[in-house]
């Protein structure tokens, strides 16, 4: 009897514990993104004027998961200057092959429309604020 009791209680302990977590990580992702999502249809209209960097992405992709926090933060940092996209390759083909992006995650910097860094592999936060800080 003591050991159902005891056994009952550690299930509902860790059905909390997890209830709770849970509901963080929801509380978290209704945060107001400043990562812009792009596709064929409006990658130029987009890129046109400015600074922007975009990350060519995919879901299935592990490395590109571990990017997708790193590219929101520095939107986050720089979104008001610099416009901060991400582009899914397998649903926007034409433009993931336009640019010739072959492996992912691939961060391709633009100004004004024209590529001007491109960054393969997964990268850190501080050498992307360098990179885009370098841009003039």
């Amino acid at each position: 009897m003591k050991k159902t009791i005891f056994a009952t209680s550690i299930v509902f302990l860790l059905l909390v514990a997890f209830n709770t977590n849970s509901y963080s990580q929801k509380a978290d992702k209704t945060s107001v993104s400043k990562v812009i999502t792009i596709t064929d249809n409006d990658f130029d209209k987009t890129v046109k004027k400015g600074i922007t960097m975009v990350d060519f992405w995919a879901v299935w992709c592990g490395p590109c998961r571990r990017q997708g926090p790193i590219v929101e933060e520095i939107a986050n940092e720089v979104g008001k200057k610099i416009k901060i996209g991400k582009l899914d390759v397998d649903n926007n083909k034409v433009t993931s092959n336009t640019f010739n992006v072959r492996n992912i995650p691939t961060l391709i910097i633009f100004k004004d429309g024209k590529e001007v860094k491109r960054l393969v592999g997964l990268q850190d936060k501080q050498t992307l604020l360098n990179e885009l800080n370098a841009i003039k």
